[in-house]
């Protein structure tokens, strides 16, 4: 087991792709602390092997300090928390901006922030931030709060990594495509025509369908693991193509 003695902390584990990883994490031998703002979407990891779940809102900065506070150690912190917002510049609102910028990149740094020290303590960590091929990687139509968002994640993981690269602390992201999630699903549900707007969604993924959440887990669990040793301060995309 390639995770055996390490400690994992996850955001958004209830479902998706958070939830996805934690179970593979766990799988390879790490105690695995799954974290979601809903509690009862947790209930489906209660009780497997070496998960341990938390309720946990990463928009509450002191529920995150004691989170990380009652961790024994932590070796790997995967930030998985976001929300996606559909629509161009002209259809932004000032709200939407600043719970974008909350959920997907605030709450990065807070998780960061109060996890490091833990890290720092044993000289080892990885950190691993949910990005998107909607970015600084590539522009995607109706996306422009999201890709403003992940776009700072990147610049947020690169400058995590050149601080701390001396100090055995390794700070990478991963950027997925379009992933068939219980969130897109509501997304899509939210659509005049939700059949047309899948078939939409496929269309965009040269592989000719979206990714399933257990074909992301795997790169969470390289990142975390000692085999990506000499990895940091990259962005490392998981998308069928679409940045071909």
């Amino acid at each position: 087991m390639r995770l055996r003695g390490k400690v994992a902390l996850v955001t958004a584990a209830g479902q998706g792709i958070g939830r996805a990883s934690a179970l593979a994490l766990a799988a390879e031998g790490a105690q695995v602390w799954a974290t979601d703002v809903d509690a009862r979407l947790l209930q489906s990891c209660a009780g497997v092997v070496n998960v341990t779940v938390r309720q946990l809102d990463v928009l509450d900065k002191a529920a995150i300090h004691q989170v990380c506070a009652d961790l024994p150690a932590l070796d790997i912190l995967f930030n998985c928390a976001g929300f996606v917002h559909n629509g161009s510049v002209l259809e932004t609102t000032d709200e939407e901006w600043d719970f974008a910028f909350n959920l997907n990149v605030r709450s990065q740094y807070w998780m960061i922030q109060a996890a490091l020290p833990k890290m720092l303590a044993h000289g080892t960590g990885s950190i691993i931030n949910m990005a998107s091929v909607a970015s600084s990687v590539k522009g995607l139509p109706n996306r422009f709060v999201y890709g403003a968002s992940k776009a700072a994640v990147v610049g947020l993981t690169k400058a995590v990594a050149a601080d701390f690269v001396a100090q055995g602390i390794r700070c990478n992201a991963i950027a997925p495509g379009t992933v068939d999630t219980p969130s897109l699903g509501e997304r899509i549900s939210s659509y005049a025509d939700p059949v047309q707007a899948r078939k939409n969604f496929i269309a965009r993924q040269p592989m000719g369908r979206l990714a399933q959440a257990h074909e992301i887990a795997p790169i969470v669990v390289y990142l975390a693991s000692d085999e990506s040793r000499f990895a940091t301060g990259q962005v490392f995309s998981v998308d069928g193509g679409m940045t071909i």
